[in-house]
This record gives C-alpha cells, structure tokens and sequence, in this order.
C-alpha cells in the first residue's frame, strides 16, 4: 500500500500540481494586496460616507448590516487580474509550445469543437462526411 502511494507521490503530474499550488497562492496573495492596497481605496472615493466608503450601513451603531459593495468590486477585479495574468503567463505560451511540437512532429492539430460536430451531424444523418475546410452544402431544416 505505502509502495503505490510513493509512486502516486512521485509522478510528475503530482510534483507540477502542488507547484503550481504553491505559486498560484503566493501569486493571489501579491494580488489581493495589490487589490487592498490600491484599488479599494480608489473603489471607495465613489462611496459619500468616510466610515464605510462604497458601502450601505443598513443600520446605526451596528457594523455588522454593512453592505459593501466595494468589497465585492474588488474581488471581481481580483479574480480577472488573477485569471488574465494566469492565462497570458501560462496557458497561451503552454499552448503555443503544444502548437509548435505538433507542427515538428507533423501531427495534425485537433478538429475544432464545431468541426466535430459538423462531423457528428452527416453521419447521423447518413451524408458522406465534409472536409472541415470545404464549403458546407446548403442543409435543410427539419
């Protein structure tokens, strides 16, 4: 038993991900801090209140009914720095070096999503099967 978890521990898939864990969360936190550092305040310039900045306090003396919309804001604007900065730095140029493999290979790129289904469709519907580059011939709708 301890044998098959070293080797589950041991392969790479494993090893990459809790990397990525690792720096994925560094990175959120460096982030978060650009988002609590910089961008709430400005979220708060477009509240009236000084005590609560973009935010509702819906009753006196009680800090617990605040409804802060610039919280919110923030971890919109959080999730998409954290989102784009992860697809420009890793998922675009993995894909590119994925791309330019398969190009020295010679191995075809993979069909589209939509070529796929075109193909799917003419043999449910017993045509001969279309080149994904080819004209498709007018269909008539059922």
């Amino acid at each position: 038993m301890l044998k098959g978890f070293k080797d589950f521990i041991m392969q790479g898939n494993v090893i990459d991900l809790a990397v990525a864990v690792v720096i994925g969360t560094a990175f959120a936190s460096i982030v978060d801090a650009f988002t609590s550092a910089i961008i709430n305040p400005l979220i708060a310039l477009l509240g009236g209140d000084k005590e609560v900045g973009f935010a509702v306090q819906l009753l006196d003396n009680n800090p617990e009914t605040v409804m802060n919309f610039g919280m919110l804001i923030t971890a919109i604007i959080n999730f998409l720095l954290v989102a784009a900065i992860i697809y420009f730095a890793l998922v675009a140029p993995m894909n590119k070096m994925k791309e330019a493999a398969a190009k020295r290979k010679g191995i075809e790129a993979p069909a589209s999503d939509n070529d796929l289904l075109v193909e799917i469709r003419d043999l449910l519907a017993g045509r001969p099967l279309t080149h994904p580059s080819a004209p498709e011939s007018p269909s008539s709708n059922s």
